[in-house]
C-alpha cells in the first residue's frame, strides 16, 4: 500500500502543477511518515544529496553557457559553418545542427542551446525558404545532442549517483554517440530538405570566406578543446575544468570579442544562480524520494518483477529504452535519473551491463524525449522562438526522432561505440 501511495502521490502532485523537486520531497516524506520511520533523518539526506564535490561543476557549466551565449559565439559559429557548407537545399539546416553540436561542447544544456541557436538561425532560415515548423524541429532536435556531447550536466549527475562511474569516463563515452546522433539528424534534415525543396531560396547571400570566418569563430571552437583537453591531460578535474571554462569565456568576451560589460556579468551570475539553484534543489529533494524507496524496500521487488518478465537482456533493454523515451517527453534528464536510477541500476547489474555504457544509452533515450511532443523541453523553446505551435512540428520532428533512434540502436547493438574512446584514453 505504501509503495502505491508514494508513486501515486508523486504523480498527483505533478498533475496539479507542483514543481518536480517539491513533488519528490513531499511524496518521499509522506511515505516515510506512513511507514512510521524517522522523519528527522530528512534534513541529513537533503544535505547529503548535494554535498558532493562533482556537483560544483553544475553551476559553473550553466554559467559557461550564459557567457558564450552573450559573447556572440553562436553567431560566429553559424557564419563559419555556413562558409564551410555553402548554400543549397538543406545547407543552412545542417549548419544549425553543427553549431548546436559545438555549443553542446561548451554549455551542456539542451534548452540553453536551443535558445541560443534558435535566436541566431531562425531569421536567416526563414529567408532561405524553410518553414518555421521545420526550423523549430531542427533546432530542438540538434540541441538534444548537448546532453551527450561533453560537458553534460546529466552525465555529471549520473556519475555522482552511480558507484564506479567517473565523470571523465562517461564524458569520453558520450563523445562518439553524441556525434553519431548529430550526424543522424543532419542526414535526416538534408533528405527532408531535398524531398521538399527547402533551402537555397534567398536571393542575396553573403559570400563568406572560410578563413575569415574561421578566425572569427576560432575562440569559440577552441573552448571544447580547452575544457576536454585539460581534463584528458590531467591539468584539472571536471569540476576545475568548469571553472577554467568560465574564466576562458570571460577572457574571450572582454578581451577578444569585447562584447561583454560588467552589467552582463551581473546578469549572467544571477541567471546562472537561478538555474543552478533549481537543479540542485531538485537533486537535494530527490534524495528524500530515493531514500524512501530504499528504506521501504520498494526498489528490489520492482527490479525483480522487470527481470522476471523473461524478455532477456536485449528485450529488457529495448523495453526500458522505449519507456524512457516516453518519460523523457515529460521530464528532464536530471529528474529522470534521480527518480528511476534506484530501480534501473539493479536491473543493469542483474544483466551485467557496463554502467558507463548504460548511462550513455539512458541519456540518448532522454535526449530523444527532449524533442518528442507533447512536453519536449527543447522543442518548447525552439517553437517559442520560431513562433509556431508544437503541433505543427509533428510532421517534421517525427523523422528526426526516428533518425536519432536509429543512432541510439547502433550504440545499444555495438557498445564499443561508447566504450572504445574511454578505454583508449585509459579512463576505464
Amino acid at each position: 500500500m505504501i509503495p502505491v501511495t508514494l508513486f501515486a502521490g508523486f504523480a498527483l502532485l505533478m498533475i496539479i502543477g507542483v514543481p518536480i523537486g517539491v513533488c519528490l520531497g513531499l511524496a518521499g516524506a509522506f511515505a516515510i511518515w506512513l511507514a512510521d520511520q524517522s522523519i528527522m533523518a530528512m534534513p541529513t539526506n537533503v544535505y547529503a544529496g548535494i554535498a558532493k564535490y562533482p556537483l560544483i561543476a553544475i553551476p559553473m557549466f550553466v554559467l559557461v553557457g550564459s557567457v558564450f551565449d552573450r559573447t556572440g559565439v553562436a553567431l560566429r559559429l553559424v557564419r563559419f559553418a555556413t562558409a564551410l557548407v555553402g548554400a543549397g537545399r538543406g545547407a543552412l539546416a545542417s549548419v544549425a545542427v553543427l553549431v548546436a553540436m559545438v555549443m553542446g561542447g561548451i554549455s551542456g544544456s539542451g534548452p540553453a542551446t536551443s535558445a541560443a541557436v534558435g535566436q541566431v538561425v531562425t531569421r536567416s532560415m526563414v529567408e532561405d525558404g524553410y518553414p518555421r515548423a521545420f526550423i523549430a524541429s531542427t533546432v530542438g532536435a540538434a540541441a538534444a545532442t548537448d546532453i551527450l556531447i561533453p560537458p553534460s550536466v546529466a552525465f555529471i549527475v549520473y556519475a555522482v549517483l552511480v558507484p564506479g562511474v567517473s565523470v571523465p569516463a562517461i564524458f569520453a563515452a558520450g563523445m562518439i554517440p553524441g556525434i553519431l546522433a548529430g550526424l543522424s539528424i543532419i542526414v535526416a534534415v538534408v533528405i527532408l530538405s531535398i524531398l521538399n525543396d527547402l533551402g537555397g531560396k534567398a536571393r542575396q547571400r553573403e559570400v563568406l570566406q572560410v578563413w575569415a570566418t574561421f578566425k572569427e569563430a576560432f575562440w569559440g571552437l577552441l573552448a571544447p578543446v580547452v575544457i576536454l583537453g585539460g581534463m584528458r591531460i590531467g591539468v584539472f578535474t571536471p569540476t576545475e575544468a568548469a571553472v577554467m571554462a568560465v574564466f576562458y569565456g570571460l577572457f574571450v568576451g572582454f578581451v577578444i570579442y569585447r562584447t561583454l560589460t560588467l552589467r552582463d556579468v551581473y546578469e549572467m551570475l544571477v541567471e546562472a544562480g537561478e538555474v543552478s539553484a533549481v537543479i540542485l534543489i531538485v537533486v537535494a529533494l530527490a534524495t528524500v524520494f530515493a531514500w524512501s524507496t530504499s528504506t521501504l524496500g520498494i526498489v528490489q521487488p520492482i527490479a525483480d518483477w522487470v527481470v522476471g518478465l523473461g524478455y532477456g537482456s536485449s528485450g529488457t533493454l529495448v523495453m526500458l529504452t522505449l519507456f524512457l523515451i516516453i518519460v523523457g517527453m515529460f521530464l528532464d534528464g536530471i529528474s529522470i535519473f534521480l527518480i528511476l536510477l534506484p530501480v534501473l541500476l539493479p536491473i543493469a547489474n542483474t544483466f551485467q551491463w557496463d554502467l558507463t555504457w548504460f548511462g550513455v544509452v539512458l541519456t540518448m533515450m532522454i535526449a530523444i524525449g527532449q524533442f518528442t511532443p507533447p512536453m519536449a523541453v527543447n522543442l518548447m523553446v525552439s517553437c517559442r522562438i520560431a513562433g509556431v505551435s508544437m503541433e505543427s512540428t509533428i510532421p517534421w520532428v517525427t523523422w528526426l526522432v526516428l533518425a536519432m533512434t536509429i543512432a541510439a540502436a547502433a550504440v545499444m547493438a555495438m557498445p564499443e561505440l561508447a566504450l572504445g574512446l574511454p578505454r583508449a584514453m585509459g579512463l576505464m
